[in-house]
């Protein structure tokens, strides 16, 4: 008895061994797990913290944060030199920010600044009380840029795989 192959059966069994053919696949891309962390020490209002979920899509939080707590959100990019978050705080109010991106779980991003208080409100100076941490949030796709922001292909290139820098060895 002779058993009939046909070349449709051929081509099904060799499927999973043969490459695309140079078309890449979705699952081919290389996904990055981004933590993103804040802190802010002393009392302040108003809390706002913004961070990229996706290649596409940013996120915020107005979380109550309290000495001693830290802030946690998760994304996933496929490119991790797009990792941005800002955090700010309300005018009055004065406190250390601290915030850390995480890429694969280990920290490539790391930014302390102190937000010192004013008398007057700074109407002039979108920027105050708070700080930008990693990418600008402002390059999300479909999100204009802003005037000074740096689109992330323009950015210098990164090694993700080197140590995160001891900014609290930097002297001030």
């Amino acid at each position: 008895m002779r058993h009939a192959v046909t070349l449709g059966a051929i081509v099904a069994l060799a499927a999973p061994a043969l490459p695309a053919c140079g078309l890449a696949a979705a699952d081919d891309v290389m996904q990055h797990n981004i933590t993103y962390r804040a802190r802010i020490t002393g009392l302040a209002r108003g809390a706002l913290i913004g961070f990229r979920i996706s290649d596409t899509q940013v996120n915020s939080a107005n979380p109550t944060m309290l000495p001693g707590r830290t802030f946690e959100a998760t994304g996933i990019l496929t490119n991790p030199k797009e990792a941005g978050m800002r955090i700010s705080i309300q005018w009055p109010y004065s406190a250390n920010l601290h915030c850390e991106i995480l890429v694969d779980d280990e920290i490539m991003i790391q930014a302390d600044q102190f937000i010192a208080p004013r008398l007057t409100p700074a109407k002039d100076d979108p920027d105050y009380g708070a700080m930008n941490c990693g990418a600008p949030l402002s390059n999300a796709i479909g999100v204009p840029l802003a005037p000074g922001d740096v689109p992330v292909t323009d950015m210098p290139a990164t090694d993700f795989s080197a140590p995160a820098p001891d900014l609290a060895a930097a002297p001030n």
